[in-house]
């Protein structure tokens, strides 16, 4: 038997109790019962199963770690972005290193009221990962007389609470996150954002996952990427269909990787003898079989060149990093109804090819 005491109060356990002066290195989840309160429950222990990590992940995680060590408080840090492209994958790596270096983990995937005042009373060096952080903490509604679930965390992310610690926060809409928390290095020091994967990134990824007798599949895959954003979850799945015999433009039909977003490009009509002609943030659904008609203006106003075409006859130019269809594929016309010295300028041009290239999500952060 062990007795317990907190304040006056005293309760009694069995004897598998176990007091420790700091939480133990390791990972933990918080937990919440209406009658006893909040407790920590033992969480599975972080590992990776990739052998091989993409991107700069290993350096950012080293970066926040030493940036944490120099910190006299605590360290905010945002991984944004997309589904599947990365953010999970960085945070669990800075678990595991954060662990190798004797910093405890704490997972928070839901809200409950008054987590941030238990949060707060960890007085040791702890890393708390708040897990889809627009969905556990924004999309929930505070309950008559609460405070709203972001605005009750501002405190303790401020760095005034007890023992310092590292706040790493996951979202997928960075829109949903509080004013006070974007754009407030004094709470988040750092803001990594995760884009879909490039061509290079995708053609080394599937160099290493794919069997060698299937490298053919390569290219094909990289230029459907190229029309349709793919993130890491989907060249998974792409790569164990492909490994396991199926074709590429087989395996693709029944997939869960359906064509339902609303894609935009930005499409250039090339000259042999003047300058392009472009559209920008065109929307067009890159996998139908019609004729797509896009209208083209020398001036950026007056639009007296229209190209016809079908996607089908799209190739796509490793170099410039966009599908290409040749002029003979072309359907070109023109409208009459400008003057005739301004039709015939526009006439005597010599259509070499169009391109068309993805629209990729903006880059948030500053280009100096």
């Amino acid at each position: 038997m062990k007795a317990i005491k907190i304040g006056t109060r005293v309760e009694i356990y069995n004897d598998t109790v176990m007091t420790y002066n700091e939480l133990p290195s390791r990972a933990y989840i918080v937990r919440f019962e209406k009658m006893s309160g909040f407790y920590l429950d033992e969480y599975a222990n972080v590992c990776l199963k990739e052998n091989k990590i993409y991107g700069e992940h290993m350096r950012k995680v080293q970066k926040v770690l030493r940036s944490y060590k120099k910190f006299d408080r605590n360290l905010g840090v945002i991984l944004s972005g997309c589904k599947g492209i990365g953010k999970s994958m960085f945070a669990k790596i800075l678990s595991v290193e954060a662990v190798k270096k004797g910093i405890p983990i704490i997972v928070v995937d839901q809200y409950i009221p008054g987590i941030a005042s238990y949060i707060e009373a960890i007085d040791q060096q702890v890393m708390v990962l708040f897990d889809e952080f627009d969905k556990t903490f924004a999309d929930i509604k505070a309950s008559d007389g609460e405070i709203e679930p972001q605005a009750a965390l501002l405190g303790l992310f401020d760095g005034i609470s007890q023992g310092k610690k590292l706040f790493v926060i996951t979202c997928n809409d960075i829109r949903k996150l509080n004013d006070f928390i974007v754009n407030r290095p004094g709470r988040f020091h750092y803001h990594f954002r995760f884009e879909y994967p490039s061509a290079d990134e995708i053609r080394t990824y599937l160099y290493d996952k794919l069997k060698e007798e299937y490298y053919q599949e390569i290219e094909s895959i990289v230029s459907f990427s190229r029309k349709i954003d793919l993130n890491y979850d989907c060249l998974r799945a792409i790569a164990f269909e492909v490994n396991s015999g199926e074709s590429f433009r087989s395996a693709i039909k029944d997939l869960n990787i359906i064509n339902l977003a609303q894609e935009y490009y930005d499409i250039s009509i090339c000259f042999k003898n003047g300058s392009p002609m472009g559209v920008k943030n065109k929307n067009i659904d890159f996998f139908s079989d019609e004729v797509i008609n896009v209208c083209f203006a020398e001036d950026d106003y007056n639009e007296i060149l229209t190209v016809g075409f079908q996607v089908g006859d799209s190739i796509y130019d490793v170099k410039n990093n966009c599908a290409v269809i040749k002029a003979e594929n072309l359907r070109i016309s023109y409208d009459e109804d400008y003057s005739e010295e301004k039709v015939q300028k526009i006439k005597s041009l010599i259509v070499d090819h169009l391109e068309i290239k993805k629209v990729r999500e903006k880059n948030m952060h500053y280009a100096v």
